[in-house]
């Protein structure tokens, strides 16, 4: 019997950053955050992330996991449902 060997990582030329659903998200959590009049450093404390984390997620740069998803709904007070309506808002207009 082979051995076979693991490798690490995706395979070559593969991704799984697509820009504009991460550009979609970040213009909803932006637009989120801005109704609400909080500046983008305070949402980053509460959520317990670095500001400039949190500014390359609203800017499109960083798709964001499940749990950083879930302590920005947290920082920001609002459903998953209010923030996903919002992101296919942005990804609509941006269709468009």
């Amino acid at each position: 019997m082979q051995s076979r060997q693991i490798q690490r990582g995706r395979p070559s030329g593969a991704t799984t950053f697509e820009a504009e659903p991460a550009r979609a998200f970040g213009g909803a959590v932006r637009a989120l955050r801005m109704g609400q009049g909080v500046a983008q450093e305070t949402l980053a404390l509460q959520a317990g992330i670095e500001r400039s984390h949190m500014g390359k997620v609203e800017r499109g740069e960083h798709m964001p996991t499940l749990a950083l998803i879930l302590k920005i709904l947290r920082a920001l007070g609002c459903s998953s449902a209010e923030l996903m309506a919002e992101t296919e808002r942005h990804l609509a207009a941006s269709e468009s």
